[in-house]
């Protein structure tokens, strides 16, 4: 059996019961969850994600709305310019695609904030299609499971070297796709792989080599307090949490240090998020 096969036959009865993965869900949802999970943890998208198709389960419903109304709903995700993305994406797709999702991976990259992983997680995942998928949960067990190293970063090669992975059925390959994605979320992990329940460990070359360690350290992620993302955040939720423009005496409460908090702000205005008005105050963007 193939090792694509052999994880296809652990995720039928492994895998997490996550609402994007239902039957019946649409690609807009599939982009959705999709967006909400760059660099955002499963247990906090999954809320929001619910909450978000609720309120716009069509491209169009979010299209109609302003972008602020998007901003203003992403709630404390993080990275809130996912928002203005995804509002863009929305629009571009009524405007130019009748309202339903593109197809293809080309067609796809042509909305607004829809990088490569995205458009090919899209093709595969909602569409079914034969499409390597690969993020750094995929890179990583590919890493271990073929090439016997504890891990690597994702690299345009990684795609030819997933895609020989793959069955060559469309609906294999999708099923494929998430599975060695769930493998590496949830036992090929990056700092304490649970190889004794993998059920791919004895074709792994990486268990085979001993486990052979980083040959360079895990770079630790950035601390989040006292950063200008902390700085912005605060910023971003006295304007979300008021229904209308706010003044700019309101912005200086949130953060002491006036430098740093000017920066903030110009940033976000730079980024569209937030919009100054003639008249002295802010509101998000309309």
């Amino acid at each position: 059996m193939l090792l694509a096969e052999e994880l296809s036959a652990w995720y039928a009865t492994a895998h997490r019961d996550l609402p994007w993965r239902r039957p019946g869900t649409s690609a807009w949802a599939v982009l959705v969850s999709e967006v909400m999970l760059q660099q955002t943890p499963v247990a906090r998208v999954v809320p929001a994600y619910d909450a978000w198709l609720d309120r716009w389960p069509t491209p169009a419903t979010l299209a109609a709305d302003a972008p602020g109304d998007a901003v203003r709903m992403w709630g404390r995700l993080g990275y809130p310019r996912r928002a203005l993305r995804l509002h863009a994406a929305a629009t571009t797709v009524v405007a130019e695609h009748g309202g339903e999702l593109p197809r293809t991976v080309p067609q796809l990259l042509t909305l607004p904030g829809v990088g490569a992983y995205t458009a090919r997680a899209v093709a595969a995942f909602a569409y079914r299609q034969r499409v390597p998928v690969v993020d750094t949960n995929v890179r990583r067990v590919v890493a271990r499971a073929v090439e016997g190293v504890a891990d690597a970063p994702v690299s345009t090669r990684d795609l030819a070297l997933v895609e020989g992975l793959l069955p060559r059925g469309e609906q294999e390959a999708a099923t494929a796709s998430i599975a060695f994605m769930e493998l590496g979320a949830l036992v090929c992990t990056a700092r304490a792989p649970r190889c004794q329940a993998c059920p791919v460990r004895d074709r792994c070359a990486w268990w085979a080599a001993g486990r052979p360690e980083l040959a360079a350290p895990v770079r630790r992620p950035q601390p989040f307090a006292g950063t200008d993302r902390q700085v912005r955040g605060r910023l971003l939720q006295v304007l979300r949490d008021s229904p209308g423009p706010v003044e700019a005496v309101a912005l200086e409460q949130v953060w002491q240090e006036p430098l740093q908090r000017s920066r903030a702000l110009d940033g976000l205005v730079a980024d569209g998020l937030v919009d100054p008005l003639p008249d002295g105050t802010y509101a998000l963007p309309t």
